[in-house]
């Protein structure tokens, strides 16, 4: 593949993403707060949450890095990592920051949360995992293919 082309060329980096649903989310918190109730569940709920979205993505991370591939989605895959997280879900990164971004809701004790991830996951659906799964599969053939059908893609 060559060089320039080889990447998902996906439309949106996804910490980007994540960012900029949570400034939203607190900034129409702060305007009209649409609030959940039922504290201290939503507050430890929310901790236990946004703190199992970190440890998801560290893990990741560091499963990623150890299999010598690139972790940032505009960058070329340069190999399909089957470890970790990764014999869960096809997609735990993302995973751990729709977890983070729903637990810093229930913190916050706003609905804007539960609202947020909706588009947040259909962009990150339809702008990243399907253009990331097409690569990989131009890239991979049937070593992705084998890894796709035997792991789910989200949970």
């Amino acid at each position: 593949m060559n060089d320039d082309k080889d990447n998902p060329g996906v439309a949106v980096f996804p910490p980007l993403l994540f960012l900029v649903a949570l400034i939203m989310m607190l900034a129409l918190r702060y305007v009209w707060p649409l609030a959940i109730g039922g504290r201290p569940l939503t507050m430890v709920l929310g901790i236990v949450l946004a703190a199992l979205g970190v440890a998801i993505i560290a893990w990741g991370r560091m499963t990623m890095q150890r299999g010598g591939t690139n972790i940032d989605p505009t960058k070329p895959t340069l190999a399909i990592i089957t470890g970790g997280p990764f014999g869960f879900t096809r997609n735990p990164l993302y995973m751990g920051l729709i977890g983070l971004l729903l637990g810093i809701g229930l913190i916050f004790d706003t609905w804007w949360s539960v609202l947020a991830v909706v588009p947040v996951f259909l962009i990150l659906h339809s702008g990243v995992v399907l253009r990331e799964e097409a690569y990989l599969e131009r890239k991979f053939g049937e070593p992705y293919r084998a890894y796709k059908a035997s792991v789910r893609r989200y949970l």
